[in-house]
């Protein structure tokens, strides 16, 4: 099994570190889908990032109900970490023309990200209520991907 030799990146088994993970990928999904509906001119990506905003608000609520639910007293981050602080701040820097683009092929990238840490979980993940959540949100997030792919391939 070619699988079982990757490393799993820290240990995005436990509980803490995927609501920490899963957290952050929601506040991103969330903040850049707002950029996107300002600055695109395109209806689909407009529609794309307004789908992102609502869906990840969403799973953001899921994830804490998942939380309570366990028992477990771990508090989601305010704040996002350095390296998404800076693909926003990457997202609000772009021209306009390559705006739509550089969006598209972030969001392929960041639901592959999460599509990845949510199967990890969900698979082997330490806390039963938070791995049925995680399993439950696949379905969604790899929607997103399709769409996200769809998307992304068809802008020139």
């Amino acid at each position: 099994n070619p699988a079982a030799t990757i490393p799993t990146p820290t240990d995005e088994t436990s509980a803490p570190e995927f609501v920490e993970k899963a957290a952050a990928s929601d506040m991103f999904e969330v903040e850049a889908g707002k950029i996107a509906m300002q600055r695109s001119a395109n209806a689909q990506v407009k529609a794309f990032a307004q789908m992102m905003v609502d869906g990840h608000t969403k799973t953001t609520a899921d994830l804490k109900a998942a939380i309570a639910a366990s028992g477990l007293t771990i508090t989601p981050p305010a704040m996002l970490p350095d390296d998404k602080s800076t693909a926003l701040a990457d997202l609000r820097a772009v021209d306009a023309g390559d705006f739509d683009k550089k969006y598209m092929d972030g969001q392929v990238d960041a639901h592959q990200a999460t599509l990845n840490l949510m199967s990890r979980y969900a698979q082997d993940g330490d806390s039963p209520q938070i791995k049925a959540a995680a399993a439950a949100m696949l379905p969604t997030i790899q929607e997103h991907l399709d769409k996200a792919r769809t998307l992304r391939d068809s802008l020139t």
